[in-house]
């Protein structure tokens, strides 16, 4: 759960902050959404926010229309256009915004009351190279089925295991789509977000390391909505491999220039964080197939390979199992997610849909590269407690 706003003490005059809200189809969760921007403390007259729509989206704008919206929100309505993604709309509405720091949020987010002082103050208290601060993920509904629990798993090794290990050692980070806050003027100097790719975010990650620029990562925690249905689960996760294959597609377009804004070990990072997660939820069905040796069966393709070959493979696939199982311990071991250690085992059985979700992407990429495959959000709108206060 959230923790209780600190008193928060300012080290420098707060600034106005503009916080970009895309909505499309979110007519459900409206109520909820103003309820928790208006927990935050940061001061309201300094707050800038925007639920930005699009202009067919009826559905929404016949909700707003029958709420009673503070005056610190506005309503911008994004022209029509046969590309329809976030960042499209993020980009049009970048230039309404007022503040010098800019922040995204989802329609489902619950962010910690105290959540925008502590980016503010990170930023004060950081170089300009720091032109942009992630916050943690994590979701209010884990207890809602084994799906909800292993996504919740999921969240826990990249946001508090991986993400900030990737910061640690100085590498560009894969930003993620919410609670992440940017210099206004870093981020229109990089030309804002990329209106074709649908994982806009991680894109913008690497492009900020091209141009210098480095990334904080704090703790400080939004809550979401864990995606807890199968279908909708595997439409949200192709669409985020699919913007993953388009940023590595995009940035090798030109791999010496690559090399050289990101220097080698920062150019092999990438590789593994693009290339390897795409390839390893590719190839992950064949190792699969090791399985069947633990139960006696034959292997497909055994006599393929000698059998020292099978054997390291083997090896090698329940290390890297066993590797997961540790990680995935370690990340739910505080408090907040102690509950969930007797389920870091089910993860087994949930890593396998990442592969469906891959050769879903895989031929989306082909056929549809710019599709955008909302997700759809309100199916659990129990809030976490703080941030009705």
């Amino acid at each position: 759960q959230p923790q209780p706003a600190t008193n928060i003490t300012s080290i420098a005059p707060l600034p106005v902050v503009s916080l970009l809200v895309p909505l499309h189809k979110e007519a459900a969760i409206l109520p909820d959404l103003v309820k928790r921007l208006a927990a935050s403390n940061y001061p309201k007259e300094l707050l800038d926010v925007m639920f930005i729509l699009e202009s067919n989206d009826a559905l929404t704008k016949s909700a707003l229309a029958g709420l009673s919206l503070p005056q610190w929100i506005r309503l911008i309505e994004v022209p029509p256009n046969k590309l329809q993604t976030k960042p499209r709309a993020m980009n049009y509405a970048l230039d309404f915004c007022k503040g010098s720091v800019v922040g995204i949020y989802d329609a489902e987010d619950a962010p910690e009351a105290d959540q925008i002082h502590r980016i503010v103050d990170c930023f004060n208290l950081s170089g300009p190279d720091v032109a942009c601060v992630q916050g943690y993920l994590d979701f209010y509904n884990p207890a809602e089925n084994w799906l909800a629990r292993c996504f919740t798993i999921e969240y826990a090794i990249w946001f508090r295991v991986v993400l900030h290990g990737i910061e640690k050692l100085g590498l560009p980070i894969p930003l993620g789509g919410t609670t992440v806050f940017f210099r206004r003027e870093a981020l229109e100097k990089l030309g804002a977000w990329d209106a074709h790719n649908v994982t806009e975010d991680a894109d913008l990650g690497f492009r900020l390391a091209r141009q210098g620029y480095r990334c904080a990562f704090l703790a400080t925690t939004t809550f979401e909505e864990a995606n807890c249905h199968l279908k909708p689960w595997i439409k949200q996760r192709s669409r985020w491999l699919k913007g993953y294959a388009a940023t590595w597609i995009t940035h090798m377009r030109r791999p010496l220039g690559l090399l050289v804004d990101l220097g080698p070990v920062r150019f092999f990072a990438f590789q593994v964080m693009l290339l390897g997660t795409i390839s390893n939820f590719l190839v992950a069905p064949m190792l699969w197939l090791l399985w069947l040796s633990v139960f006696g069966l034959e292997l497909p393709l055994e006599q393929a390979l000698p059998k020292l070959a099978w054997l390291a493979l083997g090896t090698l696939f329940a290390l890297s199992e066993l590797i997961l199982l540790v990680i995935g311990v370690f990340a739910v071991s505080g408090k907040s997610h102690r509950h969930l250690i007797p389920w870091v085992p089910a993860m087994i059985f949930y890593w396998p849909l990442g592969s469906i979700a891959m050769f879903k992407a895989a031929y989306e990429l082909v056929r549809r590269p710019f599709y955008w495959d909302k997700t759809q959000h309100g199916q659990h709108l129990k809030p976490a407690k703080s941030t009705l206060r």
